[in-house]
């Protein structure tokens, strides 16, 4: 009985993927929907039945999606850490809390949050490693001398490869 009621308090339940991005396309238009989810769906030859299909086959842009359903266009609050750590599907709103008007969103506005995510994850990576690039090495523990008379004994046909 709880799981039913998690599953009422979500506006996410019921709504098939085809009504939630035919909602956002209307009220939006795919040049929004791209500017703010830089998903290249909405960009090249978009339309809904391209979008579905990518996005079914396409966990994390659902995913992505859908959070951009719950929080611009039903204009929830953030979720809490424990929520947030849960797909937009399984995530519980709070009682009393409605959806309200979509977010006014604008190009403007999705360039200055594109520059501030970029600018953070190059602060990011910046502190995170301290290669020349700016991006992390590749763990190379593979190795490129031959096996030795150990690893033959091995049935694992991995063990092998060079």
């Amino acid at each position: 009985m709880s799981d039913e009621i998690n599953y009422k308090s979500n506006p996410l339940h019921g709504t098939s993927l085809k009504k939630l991005l035919t909602e956002i396309v209307d009220h939006y238009g795919f040049e929004i929907l791209f500017a703010y989810l830089k998903l290249n769906c909405f960009k090249t030859n978009p339309s809904i039945d391209s979008s579905i299909k990518f996005l079914k086959k396409t966990p994390w842009a659902c995913e992505k999606v859908e959070s951009f359903y719950l929080y611009q266009y039903k204009n929830l609050p953030r979720a809490s850490n424990e929520q947030f750590e849960l797909s937009p599907r399984d995530r519980v709103i709070p009682e009393g809390q409605m959806p309200g008007e979509p977010k006014e969103l604008s190009l403007e506005d999705a360039k200055q949050l594109n520059d501030k995510r970029t600018k953070k994850a190059a602060e990011y990576n910046k502190g995170s490693n301290n290669h020349s690039s700016g991006r992390p090495q590749r763990n190379k523990s593979y190795s490129t001398q031959q096996p030795s008379s150990s690893d033959e004994d091995n049935d694992d046909p991995w063990t092998k490869w060079q």
